[in-house]
């Protein structure tokens, strides 16, 4: 009986019943031929009520539900979930289903209607964003059923507590894969850039043709063969790459949702699949005040793995960057000369300078690349109109911290030290590029 009440739900329709026949048999006090109508009403609704309570608690008839989602969802991307929905009531229902959804979304108000006939199977499809790496537990799915009289609702609880992981964002790395080595990525804002005959690392001998390089002519093949033979080089292989995050304060800003350490390890991911895709070796590298995981630079069938365990458990925190832990740890940690993508964020042109020196003796021994970002906000408001004199202060003021980050990649680039100024959501598309137009210089 204690169960019987718990899944009884009243409609808003039952109360609205009920009123129009209080106020029938108040009528009928004073009208008295109105009285036999009420009592008739009475009976009518108290008969609706039980074959309401018949069909819903009494049948056999039963309401089931599973929940379809991966056990990894990826960090910052829309992820697909499907609640399949079956019937096998002998008449149409009408359901009010609500599924307990990880407090990490912070979504209180998820309700979905669904009308299902006779027998009859449908699927909801929703998307949820999860901001944040980690755990998430899906609680029970909640479906209240009515029939069409609508006077009474029961409430179903389907046991569905599942877990699953928010992992760095793998929709992200099949999308950037798919653009790099298709024959479209010129067009999805990935620059695909190949030069033969520029490295030095042998691939073939072809017959010449009108275009290729006189330099390149392999005079004992052409001897051999009787026909002008080259020789065709391709960008070196091997190479070591360390995707290099800082996590101290500076890497907690967020933008869309997403903390700017987010957006650096999506980013390292994305572009550790494609690093590995053209045969070079890649490792990761994570600091703040103290050198964090250090992961050396493999290409291996496990390698892609292994990097994103390791991203999927990194934090911020609220300390400064240790750039003397940071050099002296690469020298113990990255043997031979290696490209370093250091993705951190200046604000300053003094926080730079103080850090200055450090990065120039980390540019010796490697090739060194720091990926920082612009602040978008700054610059919205410093493009803003104002015609009172605090707006203009502030427009000012925007503009200078803006200009300031150009300054910066100046700065970098004096020293001789390869730079990338993007904004967060094209932090990925400029960091790809920038790897291959490397790549394609030979520069390391």
């Amino acid at each position: 009986m204690t169960t019987f009440f718990k899944q009884l739900y009243l409609r808003n329709s039952f109360f609205l019943y009920w009123v129009v026949l209080v106020l029938l048999f108040c009528v009928g006090f004073g009208v008295p031929f109105m009285y036999p109508i009420a009592q008739v009403a009475f009976i009518v609704l108290m008969a609706i009520t039980m074959l309401d309570l018949f069909i819903l608690f009494f049948s056999k008839s039963r309401v089931k539900a599973i929940r379809v989602v991966n056990k990894q969802l990826s960090l910052g991307d829309k992820n697909t979930v499907r609640i399949k929905v079956s019937s096998t009531y002998k008449i149409p229902v009408s359901l009010r289903i609500i599924d307990e959804l990880p407090y990490q979304l912070q979504v209180r108000d998820f309700e979905e209607w669904l009308f299902l006939g006779p027998g009859e199977s449908k699927e909801i499809v929703y998307l949820i964003r999860p901001n944040k790496r980690g755990v998430y537990l899906f609680q029970d799915i909640n479906i209240y059923v009515s029939t069409i009289l609508r006077v009474v609702e029961r409430r179903i609880t389907i046991k569905a507590k599942q877990e699953v992981a928010v992992y760095p964002s793998i929709l992200q790395m099949k999308k950037y894969e798919l653009q790099v080595f298709s024959k479209t990525a010129i067009f999805q804002g990935i620059k695909k850039i190949r030069r033969i005959g520029n490295n030095n690392e042998f691939e073939q001998i072809k017959t010449y043709v009108r275009g290729d390089d006189i330099r390149a002519v392999n005079w004992k093949a052409t001897s051999r063969k009787g026909e002008l033979m080259v020789n065709q080089y391709q960008d070196e292989r091997s190479q070591q790459v360390y995707c290099v995050i800082d996590k101290s304060r500076s890497m907690r800003m967020p933008f869309d949702n997403l903390t700017l350490l987010d957006h650096s390890i999506n980013c390292a991911l994305s572009l550790s699949n494609i690093i590995l895709r053209t045969n070079d070796k890649v490792g990761v590298v994570t600091f703040s005040d103290k050198l964090g995981s250090r992961l050396p630079a493999e290409n291996t069938t496990t390698q892609l793995r292994r990097i994103i365990d390791v991203l999927y458990k990194q934090k911020t925190y609220f300390m400064e960057s240790d750039y003397e832990r940071l050099y002296f740890g690469l020298r113990n940690t990255v043997k031979g000369r290696s490209m370093i993508l250091l993705f951190t964020n200046f604000e300053s042109m003094y926080a730079l300078k103080r850090n200055l020196p450090l990065l120039r003796r980390i540019n010796q021994q490697h090739l060194l690349v720091v990926v920082f970002f612009e602040n978008s906000e700054l610059k919205k408001v410093s493009k803003m109109e104002g015609n009172r004199v605090k707006d203009i202060y502030v427009k000012t003021l925007a503009g200078k911290f803006a200009l300031e980050k150009e300054l910066i990649a100046f700065e970098l680039r004096k020293y001789g030290i390869q730079s990338v100024l993007t904004k967060p959501e094209n932090l990925s598309v400029d960091t790809i590029n920038k790897y291959l137009e490397l790549k394609s210089r030979g520069m390391l």
